[in-house]
């Protein structure tokens, strides 16, 4: 199910909206902060370290925390990515308010460009299904999918773009199978003593 509602998402997403979130993502002076509710919001967390790891600065905001005082860390030149599927949740509505109070900028990768959450985006990029792939039809599984494959895309062009390299890869990722990959020298592998 998550396969196919891809190749039909694929078909949706208008490519010149995904130039636009990557020209406002490369623009950023600040930091991306990446956004959304449940299930959305687990898949913002993942790219936010995505980003970080790739060279675009990012940090996760949790909708209902930013309400009680977490929008203070927002900054004038920071830029919001928000995932959502409705882009009706309370939360997210109320936190986007505020937020073009403060004059950011939106990206956000919809499920329903037609929200309240998509009328108050700079960018959409929509990220619909048709279905979701449980047999209910209502846990949040091909949509956040299609959610984290059209972030993972952003994020991989904007660090193409910006030239970034396996050295700073390794910079941001020492630790583990990739640091060790990217950082292990021949002389590391040398014993001294011989």
């Amino acid at each position: 199910m998550q396969i196919k509602e891809l190749q039909e998402n694929g078909a949706l997403i208008d490519p010149e909206s995904v130039k636009q979130a990557c020209q406002l993502i490369l623009e950023c002076k600040g930091k991306v902060v990446c956004s959304g509710m449940g299930k959305s919001g687990l898949i913002a967390q993942k790219l936010a370290a995505t980003f970080s790891s790739t060279g675009t600065p990012a940090f996760f905001l949790h909708p209902g925390e930013s309400l009680h005082g977490d929008l203070g860390v927002v900054q004038p030149d920071d830029l919001i990515l928000l995932l959502a599927k409705s882009g009706e949740s309370d939360e997210v509505v109320q936190m986007l308010q505020v937020i073009r109070k403060m004059g950011n900028k939106v990206i956000s990768i919809l499920g329903n460009p037609n929200s309240s959450a998509g009328r108050m985006s700079t960018v959409i990029v929509r990220a619909s299904v048709s279905r979701e792939a449980d047999s209910l039809n209502l846990a949040p599984t091909a949509s956040t999918t299609v959610s984290l494959v059209v972030g993972d895309a952003l994020a991989t062009a904007v660090s193409e773009q910006k030239g970034f390299q396996p050295e700073n890869f390794a910079l941001y990722h020492p630790a583990g199978q990739l640091g060790k990959r990217l950082l292990l020298k021949v002389e590391d592998l040398l014993d001294a003593s011989v």
